[in-house]
């Protein structure tokens, strides 16, 4: 089993994505974290229909109200958890394109190697047919995910290490998707190697012209 491994991993999201704003009394992180605990569960266990407040604030022992102060909604929840999972602000500022985007795409493939690697092909299925929950994944999870990597790519055009007429968008949509794709699918599996290779694919599409001439 990996769960204690996920376990020492998994953190509270440093600004709680999803959640209601409040004031007061500081936030308890060790509530925060046995929530994701047990919401990642009942994802792996039903997918997104087995997560109920109800249902989580029994598992952790705690109050629904202390829950819902936190997050207004089911939906609320189940972002927070995910961000839990694979972090807000993934692309460590290294001083260098790869090492920005190594360590974006790392924290993919270390949640995909745990609670989410199960838990992924249902909260998608969800997700499709919960506009609601869409939205809040969107909004929480992948919006700031994608702005930290695209200012890992302006930091690495500020320093002439990239050139500034690719299609940003793009660039990141083929950086992360082996990571959603193969985990959906099982064809392949996804190695450091394998998550180290992409990254250079990337770094090499990004580097710019050679105008010295020869």
């Amino acid at each position: 089993m990996k769960s204690s491994q996920t376990r020492r991993k998994r953190k509270a999201p440093a600004h709680s994505a999803g959640s209601s704003k409040t004031t007061g009394r500081p936030r308890d992180a060790r509530i925060d974290t046995e929530v994701i605990t047990a919401v990642i569960r009942a994802l792996q266990r039903g997918g997104y229909d087995a997560v109920t407040i109800d249902g989580i604030a029994k598992n952790v022992g705690r109050a629904r109200s202390s829950l819902y102060r936190r997050w207004p909604s089911k939906c609320h929840l189940v972002a927070y958890a995910v961000v839990g999972e694979l972090g807000e602000n993934p692309a460590a500022d290294t001083g260098t394109l790869r090492g920005d985007l190594l360590s974006a795409v790392t924290t993919l493939w270390r949640a995909f190697r745990g609670p989410l690697e199960h838990a992924l092909a249902g909260l998608v299925a969800d997700m499709a047919q919960d506009a609601a929950l869409a939205s809040s994944i969107r909004r929480e999870v992948m919006v700031p995910r994608r702005r930290s990597m695209r200012e890992a790519i302006e930091r690495a055009r500020a320093r002439g290490e990239a050139r500034d007429d690719m299609d940003v968008k793009l660039l990141l949509d083929m950086l992360t998707g082996p990571f959603y794709f193969r985990t959906l699918f099982g064809h392949a599996s996804m190695s450091l190697k394998d998550t180290a290779q992409i990254v250079d694919y990337i770094v090499r599409l990004l580097k710019p012209h050679d105008h010295t001439g020869r």
